[in-house]
């Protein structure tokens, strides 16, 4: 591939953060281009470190990584396949498979080796023995620090959101949690389904309760009952997930807040009321 030319390039839709490019070279390979002119630095390696710690763990296709620089990154050209109605509803089983499996690859402490990213922002990684204060201190707090310093914790929300920190555990039992690896942003976007099954883009990794993962899944909707259903039958839930989960949408919830603005205030407010009120 390193000799081959680029016959065509075609821009695609949908990258909010980067410009992405579907690539033909002379050789016939297809590649995805994903270019920034002013990414945060080391945002692409970030990416690359997280696509292949997912595909070591040969769970679920994942784009294979060529390249990966300072304004940009190299991937493996994936063909997504529409899925609808019957064919839909299988795919959601192989996809909820195929998670349960991810989340069986564990590591050693929560966290992870190296920080990443959430969208642009900083994800740090810092590792825990505690799965709690991770979350706690390497979640929620930093993205409450710079709701405050954009301006979007007034004095209620910072009041119910110390609170909520300080009764994170009667929330969560540490003994049923296990460091999961984590996808750690699974929206329906960043699922496709190939001609060879599902796969997992855009990943924002690390190791922590893999009900974080199903909390996002649920936030957004786009996933089939389906795939609830089969990640269920292959790894059950602790009893309390379904109480858990707002607390745990909660991170992606500010990161929304500080990245798109006070649209997303009145859901932040929901969950702080609820846990922290």
């Amino acid at each position: 591939m390193q000799h081959a030319a680029v016959r065509s390039m075609e821009a695609l839709a949908g990258g909010s953060i980067n410009r992405v490019y579907k690539v033909e070279l002379s050789s016939g390979t297809t590649l995805v281009f994903k270019w920034n002119a002013a990414p945060p630095p080391g945002f692409f390696a970030a990416e690359a470190d997280g696509l292949r710690t997912l595909q070591d763990a040969r769970a679920l296709r994942i784009p294979r990584v060529y390249a990966a620089g300072e304004h940009g990154i190299l991937l493996e050209w994936l063909p997504s396949v529409p899925q609808r109605g019957r064919e839909l509803r299988s795919a959601g089983r192989e996809l909820g498979e195929g998670l349960a499996k991810l989340h069986r690859a564990y590591g050693t402490a929560y966290g992870y080796p190296r920080d990443n990213f959430i969208g642009t922002l900083p994800q740090g990684n810092s590792q825990s023995q505690s799965w709690t204060a991770f979350y706690r201190d390497h979640r929620l707090r930093p993205q409450l620090q710079l709701a405050e310093r954009l301006g979007y914790l007034h004095a209620t929300r910072r009041r119910l959101a110390e609170r909520l920190l300080d009764r994170l555990p009667r929330f969560i039992d540490e003994s049923a949690v296990r460091p999961s690896l984590l996808h750690g942003d699974l929206w329906a976007g960043n699922w496709l389904e190939t001609p060879d099954g599902p796969a997992l883009i855009d990943p924002a990794v690390y190791y922590g309760d893999r009900e974080v993962d199903l909390a996002m899944a649920h936030l957004f909707g786009g996933f089939p009952r389906s795939f609830f259903e089969s990640y269920a039958a292959h790894y059950p839930l602790a009893p309390g997930h379904e109480e858990r989960r707002p607390i745990y949408q909660l991170y992606y919830l500010l990161v929304h807040l500080n990245l798109f603005g006070e649209a997303y205030g009145p859901q932040v407010d929901r969950v702080l009321v609820r846990y922290g009120g």
